[in-house]
């Protein structure tokens, strides 16, 4: 099976520094893939390249086996979505922000009954009329889940979705995007520093360090690892101390 979402030899470079150097990855059908690692391992920088974005000048995007390249970029775009940690919402309504996306891809006729639907799947329907510049972070990150939700996109890219939500809303939040990824089979790839959400939402996770792919494997093994899985250890947290000590111990990499 074609893999959704492939990085070959990608090579990023800011200010004359080597940031992302990813000879393999791949993102395939229906999976959640997690990437974890400390501030500065370049988890925004891969999920920027892999969003098409901000495409590599060395190495390559694939898109379901096609090279990603400025000409079709727009075009591969329009078939994902991303959501980044802050809630990025327009000064007008909870509804229009919801239906947004939709209306710029020219969906205008469907995009306020879908965006409806969405804002009551993520349980801010309540809401819609709203200003969306009012709401809580919790709130305010439900929107942008079901703004994305609503383009039904092939793959849903998240950079720390979670992060800006406080605590005692964020367990209820996972679970319901948990329940929305469940029954949608939505392909989606998690930057995050918290291994909880990991294991409560990957199928699969890649290790990034110092800009590279340190390791793969599915949560249970990467927590069972006699090298990383002192980073599933229940809020510890990822931070570079930690990665440091783990690299430096001589042990095999997670298969």
């Amino acid at each position: 099976m074609t893999a959704v979402l492939e990085a070959r030899d990608m090579v990023i470079r800011k200010g004359g520094r080597r940031i992302l150097s990813v000879a393999h990855l791949t993102v395939e059908p229906g999976e959640v893939l997690a990437v974890i690692g400390p501030n500065g391992a370049g988890k925004s920088t891969l999920l920027t390249a892999l969003a098409c974005l901000d495409l590599p000048k060395s190495g390559a995007v694939f898109f379901h086996g096609q090279r990603v390249t400025r000409a079709n970029a727009l075009a591969v775009r329009r078939r994902l979505a991303v959501v980044f940690q802050e809630p990025l919402l327009l000064d007008t309504t909870v509804l229009e922000n919801a239906a947004v996306g939709l209306k710029l891809r020219g969906r205008r006729r469907e995009a306020e009954a879908k965006a409806r639907v969405w804002l009551e799947r993520f349980g801010v329907l309540h809401l819609a009329d709203q200003p969306a510049l009012t709401l809580s972070g919790g709130e305010a990150q439900r929107v942008s889940l079901a703004r994305a939700f609503a383009l039904e996109p092939e793959v849903l890219l998240l950079d720390e979705p979670f992060a800006s939500v406080d605590v005692i809303a964020r367990a209820g939040l996972i679970q319901e995007f948990k329940n929305v990824l469940g029954s949608t089979g939505t392909t989606a790839v998690l930057v995050t520093h918290d291994f909880r959400e990991v294991s409560a939402l990957a199928t699969r996770v890649a290790v990034l360090a110092g800009g590279a792919v340190q390791a793969e494997g599915t949560p249970a093994a990467i927590a069972a690892h006699p090298r990383w899985g002192a980073l599933a250890h229940p809020g510890s947290g990822i931070n570079l101390a930690a990665f440091l000590s783990i690299l430096q111990k001589p042990q095999p990499e997670a298969q």
